[in-house]
């Protein structure tokens, strides 16, 4: 399709363990603010258009419910998604190691090698509190380079890098985009671009 006949659909999901910060991260993208209180997400999805490469895509966000090393992974979190991002807490280490695990049953689910896809490690603004950071950034760094990922830290509540999630999530699912073959799905029922 080219580029200037309509905008290009493009559907993210947004995974991690519980309360790692995902709904924060997502409302701040959408709607620019930061979601003080936490309620657990059951499950909702955004709207957004993001101008990259001077390409307008329109984003259909997924924000999941937590997950945890038990929860199958829903088939509407593989199918007909283009790109994922996978949020870990800096202050937690368990929801770090939660994020091969979950990568992992992506890239089973959909049946490839790799996904296009963003590691995140959310709440930088709570490093500062007397030792409350767990997982090193060169440890994340580390995880997606094995992962074939992009990788980016953020904050939420300060809007650190929130923008630069999404933005680098487009850009690893066009890095695997045939030219111009940009809606057709990939074998195995997954889009994987």
């Amino acid at each position: 399709m080219p580029a200037g006949d309509s905008l290009r659909k493009r559907k993210i999901a947004v995974l991690g363990a519980r309360s790692v910060g995902k709904s924060s991260l997502v409302v701040q993208f959408i709607e620019n603010h930061f979601v003080e209180s936490y309620y657990p997400t059951i499950e909702s999805t955004f709207s957004k258009s993001v101008k990259h490469n001077s390409i307008e895509y329109e984003c259909e966000v997924i924000d999941t419910a937590g997950q945890d090393e038990y929860s199958i992974l829903n088939s509407k979190h593989a199918i007909g998604i283009h790109g994922y991002v996978l949020v870990y807490s800096v202050t937690s280490r368990n929801s770090f190691e939660m994020i091969q695990i979950i990568y992992d049953k992506i890239v089973d689910f959909c049946g490839v090698q790799e996904i296009p896809c963003v590691i995140v490690g959310s709440k930088i603004d709570l490093q500062s509190r007397s030792s409350s950071r767990q997982v090193d950034p060169s440890e994340g760094e580390k995880l997606a380079k094995q992962n074939k990922a992009a990788w980016v830290e953020t904050s939420a509540k300060n809007n650190v890098n929130v923008s630069k999630v999404f933005e680098s999530c487009l850009a690893e699912i066009e890095k695997r985009s045939p030219s111009n073959q940009a809606e057709a799905p990939a074998k195995g029922g997954c889009v994987i671009m």
